[in-house]
């Protein structure tokens, strides 16, 4: 399925917030925001009337419940936004919810202990730390008494992500080491690590973020970020750069010269030694970058048939409301001023198809994705197969139209997934944003819900090789790619 390239815009609202000024002001903004939210949720949410979930209205109350009951012990922009986030992390799905959107003037300046830290495995890891601070791969045992994973089940989970996904763990337990000004929570004050054996404890000096933070929180999430585009660390192995499904203009041109490459030099791939696709950094964004990409690589008809045999009994079922309708108007708006030829039939037709239900008075739009009786065997037509061992880094973030990469990439066994587990979706896809009146914040609405999706909600992909090292650099990967392809060449 190839969904849109749109990057999230938003659709109603106030241009221009205006920020509360008392304790008691940012407290009735919390509480008009969330239950705002709430009914723009359930207008416009496929969940609202998902005959599979028919918990989706109880389980966006609870939220309602937990998000007012913080709301109600608001008295800054901080707590504001905790409260937000509580409302969220009880949802529990990246597709639904409420975002600040504050000026960074309003909220506390970022503090850090003078290091930070990557979920590795099973353990928090020291990534990079000032002179004084633990030294870098030091595990951290416990602060204040407290087992690390329980300090960062209190601080971080409580508040961001969800705690039972693995992927979750990997990109966002090292924030316990961020403090954001979350008055619902107390940072740690002294910390015990291990390194060579020794253990050793540290009073944490917190101090105001800083250059140095930011770079070294960056470095910490997935390494460094690489441009989009294909490169050859050494003859025979090529690296394919995908940070993000949702590139500008000229990460868009260098898809293209990246594609073209693969099909003019298809000769060179397919005597390769491997591919990397380096998918570090990417949250998602349209699945026809790596659809195309992948079409390149393995063929066109073949990746399709593919696709389609797995999707075969798919539906999509896309929610008529005029919100979701106006968003896709916009939409296709949009990739015209944009020059987006990859993706504005795909929305022209979307967009058409929901406005006609809406205009029948019907709750959805439903479209087959697959087509039933495909077969996915290779054909005399094709192109020579391509078997050379293809290597996908993947980034515990990973989600949206990154998954979607992975549907497509795992349909072929030369296909090793390598790094960390990836986040999941569920079922609801192709989000949009709509602002509170108050302007503060923004509704996360999906416009569809996939019905009989192979890769089922809340399901992700684990990796075939964990890469544990603390700084995920290339050079890291590259290890464990040569590695992997000494292993496979023994006799």
């Amino acid at each position: 399925m190839r969904a849109a390239a749109a990057a999230a815009f938003v659709l109603a609202g106030a241009a221009h917030a205006a920020v509360p000024q008392t304790p008691d002001a940012w407290r009735r903004a919390a509480v008009q925001d969330i239950e705002e939210a709430v009914r723009i949720t359930l207008a416009n949410h496929p969940g609202a009337h998902d005959p599979a979930n028919p918990r989706f209205r109880a389980n966006v109350e609870d939220a309602r419940q937990q998000g007012l009951a913080l709301a109600a012990r608001v008295d800054s922009a901080a707590g504001y936004r905790a409260a937000l986030q509580r409302f969220n992390v009880a949802i529990g799905d990246g597709h639904a919810g409420l975002y600040a959107d504050l000026d960074a003037a309003t909220l506390p300046v970022a503090r850090w202990p003078g290091f930070v830290t990557a979920w590795r495995g099973t353990g928090l890891y020291v990534a990079a730390a000032e002179d004084g601070g633990p030294p870098a791969g030091a595990r951290v045992d416990s602060c204040d008494g407290k087992p690390v994973e329980d300090l960062i089940r209190q601080n971080v989970f409580a508040f961001d992500g969800q705690v039972n996904e693995p992927g979750h763990w990997w990109s966002r337990a090292r924030k316990v080491f961020v403090d954001y000004g979350n008055p619902f929570v107390t940072v740690p004050r002294r910390c015990r690590f291990t390194a060579g054996g020794k253990t050793v404890e540290l009073d944490l000096a917190w101090q105001p973020q800083s250059e140095r933070m930011d770079r070294a929180l960056k470095e910490s999430y997935n390494g460094q970020t690489l441009d989009v585009g294909l490169g050859e660390p050494r003859k025979g192995l090529f690296w394919a750069a995908m940070p993000t499904f949702m590139p500008d203009d000229r990460q868009r041109e260098a898809y293209r010269t990246m594609v073209r490459a693969v099909e003019t030099g298809r000769q060179r791939f397919l005597d390769a030694d491997a591919v990397v696709i380096d998918l570090r950094q990417n949250q998602g964004g349209s699945s026809v970058w790596s659809r195309t990409f992948a079409e390149a690589l393995w063929g066109k008809d073949r990746v399709q048939r593919r696709m389609a045999a797995r999707s075969a009994r798919t539906e999509v079922w896309w929610r008529a409301s005029q919100g979701n309708a106006d968003h896709l108007a916009g939409l296709v708006e949009q990739l015209t001023r944009e020059g987006q030829v990859e993706s504005l039939e795909w929305a022209k037709e979307k967009s058409a198809g929901l406005h006609a239900a809406l205009a029948r008075g019907e709750t959805w739009y439903v479209e087959k994705d697959g087509t039933p009786g495909v077969s996915d065997a290779d054909l005399p037509t094709d192109p020579p197969a391509f078997a050379r061992p293809v290597y996908v880094i993947v980034p515990g973030q990973c989600a949206s139209a990154c998954l979607d990469a992975l549907d497509a990439f795992t349909r072929f066994p030369n296909t090793k997934l390598i790094g960390a587990p990836s986040s999941s979706d569920s079922t609801y896809m192709e989000v949009r944003w709509q602002k509170v009146a108050s302007g503060l914040a923004l509704v996360v609405i999906p416009n569809k819900m996939y019905v009989n999706r192979p890769r089922a909600n809340g399901q992700g992909y684990l990796p075939a090789i964990y890469v544990n090292d603390p700084v995920w650099s290339v050079d890291a990967f590259l290890k464990v790619v040569e590695q992997d392809l000494a292993a496979i060449r023994k006799p």
